[in-house]
């Protein structure tokens, strides 16, 4: 049996700068992973299966449809009994299904000797597949397709915190009322402390929170609640939401900032987590 961690994807940044005539939005993000996330388990057996399970799992359908079989299906996989332990929320923003898509990816390809599909090859399964397919820091642009390595970042530990709301990302793009937005800067600067990269984040965006919130007034809460943590450097949302994040310079103020917030608002999904290594 082998298995595959799906981290979560989060957009410390999300500028949306334009939009493709066929409809699909340019951006400019950069994109960090974490240590926590799905799991997905493979072991060999006849025909192709998925099962889930996880504190996560309800709601989320095995067939065919599903994002892991259907990068199963692309990269060739046969006679693979697959399991997915879902952890991460569903629809929340930090790429979870994408994630999970780009770990099925990487585990059939150690598997079978394959080499991994190019991002271009993966963007039929989602946007933000190409960019989970090597979860490591970078900047992403385009509509998801163009994806650079930055500079390690330096340690900072991240408070997640989903208030148990849905934000459908076509809503949010629809709401959005400017599409033609100041990328980052062309060449981002090297952050040898966490203040530094603190001091960067604060110049930045992400576009479609403002939307976001209009259309659940939930996450402005989980954004306030967060910022009034104990060494909190910065609240955002990540991706089209509903998940928000909280930046801290220490594992410990993250810890203590998820157990309060734990406490106060029960009903919500919160966990601290620190920034994976690169892959």
């Amino acid at each position: 049996m082998a298995s595959e961690l799906a981290p979560a994807k989060i957009n410390l940044t999300l500028h949306v700068t334009g939009r493709r005539s066929d409809g699909y939005h340019l951006l400019d993000s950069l994109v960090v992973f974490t240590t926590i996330g799905d799991r997905l388990t493979a072991r060999k057996l006849q025909g192709l299966s998925l099962s889930i399970t996880g504190p996560e799992s309800a709601g989320l359908g095995a067939g065919a449809d599903n994002l892991v079989l259907r990068a199963a299906r692309l990269i060739g996989a046969s006679d693979l009994a697959l399991t997915l332990e879902k952890c991460l929320p569903l629809a929340s923003g930090i790429g979870g299904g994408s994630s999970d898509a780009a770990a099925c990816l990487r585990l059939v390809a150690r598997l079978s000797g394959l080499a991994l599909p190019a991002p271009r090859a993966v963007l039929g399964l989602g946007a933000d597949v190409p960019v989970c397919l090597t979860p490591q820091t970078c900047r992403m642009q385009g509509i998801g397709e163009a994806v650079t390595p930055v500079p390690e970042l330096p340690p900072v530990w991240l408070v997640l915190v989903n208030p148990r709301v849905e934000v459908p990302t076509p809503q949010v793009f629809r709401a959005l009322a400017q599409r033609e937005n100041a990328p980052m800067p062309a060449v981002l600067p090297k952050w040898r402390e966490a203040g530094d990269l603190f001091e960067f984040l604060a110049a930045q965006r992400n576009d479609l929170q403002e939307p976001a919130c209009q259309i659940a007034p939930q996450i402005t809460q989980v954004l306030q609640a967060l910022a009034q943590t104990k060494g909190c450097a910065l609240s955002r949302m990540s991706g089209s939401g509903a998940t928000c994040f909280g930046l801290y310079a220490s594992q410990l103020e993250a810890e203590r900032a998820a157990a309060s917030l734990k406490a106060a608002a029960p009903g919500w999904w919160v966990v601290a987590t620190g920034l994976a290594a690169a892959q």
